[in-house]
């Protein structure tokens, strides 16, 4: 990838691991003879340049570290050991867990960026007289805060965004472009919300209205808000419903991939992580620390304990007590083996029937 940084710019190895908050996860940097290297940017083993910085976190990936061009690498003591040949000219930072030292790299490169959004409003947004908004904020073209909205000290927005009368943004908060949020949304802070989020829809609440007669359906307003807690980030074109009468409620350090559904009085708990395409139908409860593989449908109104893990693919149609993990996907096969195994299961609860038989009283039930 190209640099990131001008050489004037860039930080020693050793300033960038200081700066980036690093030195917590107890690195090591061998010597070398050479001075410290200016890092401009990050790379993957087989792509970073001499300016760039690189990890390996995969053992398997140990060939491709001994033809590394960059000039740093971030590793396990152990995988350094296991390295038949070592490049020259490349620094070695030694770590327990390179892949969460890339991931403070990479933030600190991010918040480095050169086209990061200046502060500042732009000419073209909308904004009421009485919404609060605080220091060094960014708003872009065609923003629009609603009256009584709150933006909280240094939060960025993108183009097109939509702040909801009464909603509250909290600071170093980023929204990308075309990010919505309903009225009476609260978002807490260092929240990253992608393009096309919306926050605070109705939720799909309707009730049957024989007065009308034909089926028809009687909407049920929407009364309640969508809570969101600290350092949370939102997928693009991901929705999350206002409640019916109580709020929403997205709990601190949640994790939300692209297209999720969050449907009307759902509760996630601290640090659960969902991957794209997740449905959760409205009333659910689930623990803290659980993760959601992509394309799992979650039923209404069940409870899942902490620390549960969805395979991707999986339906949720009962409450989960218990942590762990839980799969319930069919195997693909050819279609036509797939017609032969699907009617096989199509009457498994007639061969349960004869099994019983059998056991209860040696013979199979005719």
């Amino acid at each position: 990838m190209p640099v990131l940084l001008a050489p004037d710019q860039a930080p020693t190895l050793s300033q960038l691991l200081a700066a980036a908050n690093t030195i917590g996860l107890d690195c090591k940097i061998l010597e070398s003879p050479e001075p410290s290297p200016r890092i401009q940017g990050l790379g993957s083993l087989n792509c970073a340049g001499p300016a760039e910085i690189s990890f390996l976190s995969n053992p398997r990936l140990l060939h491709q570290f001994e033809a590394c061009r960059a000039a740093a690498v971030v590793m396990t003591a152990g995988s350094y050991e296991a390295a038949r040949n070592r490049p020259s000219g490349c620094r070695i930072v030694l770590c327990s867990q390179p892949y969460l030292m890339y991931a403070l790299l990479a933030q600190w490169f991010d918040r480095h960026r050169t086209d990061r959004l200046a502060a500042g409003i732009h000419p073209s947004a909308v904004i009421a007289d009485s919404a609060d908004i605080g220091q060094d904020v960014s708003i872009a073209a065609h923003c629009v805060i609603e009256a009584g909205a709150v933006i909280g000290q240094g939060s960025r927005l993108g183009p097109g965004c939509v702040i909801g009368a009464g909603s509250r943004l909290g600071r170093d908060c980023l929204l990308h472009a075309r990010v919505t949020l309903y009225h009476a949304v609260t978002v807490g802070e260092r929240a990253i919300l992608h393009a096309g989020a919306v926050l605070g829809a109705d939720g799909f609440g309707f009730a049957p209205d024989p007065l009308k007669g034909g089926g028809a359906w009687a909407k049920i307003a929407q009364l309640g808000g969508v809570t969101i807690g600290d350092d949370v980030e939102i997928g693009a074109n991901t929705t999350i419903d206002r409640g019916a009468l109580e709020n929403t409620l997205i709990g601190d350090g949640v994790k939300l991939d692209n297209q999720i559904m969050i449907a009307h009085n759902v509760t996630v708990g601290e640090h659960t992580a969902m991957a794209a395409c997740v449905g959760v139908a409205g009333s659910t409860s689930i623990g803290r620390r659980c993760t959601i593989g992509g394309a799992a449908m979650i039923s209404g109104h069940l409870v899942l304990a902490d620390d549960v893990h969805i395979s991707g693919g999986t339906a949720v149609t009962a409450n989960i007590s218990e942590a762990g993990r839980y799969t319930g996907v069919y195997p693909f096969a050819g279609h036509a083996q797939w017609q032969r195994n699907a009617a096989v299961l199509s009457q498994l609860s007639q061969l349960r029937r004869r099994l019983r038989s059998i056991e209860k009283n040696g013979k199979t039930d005719q």
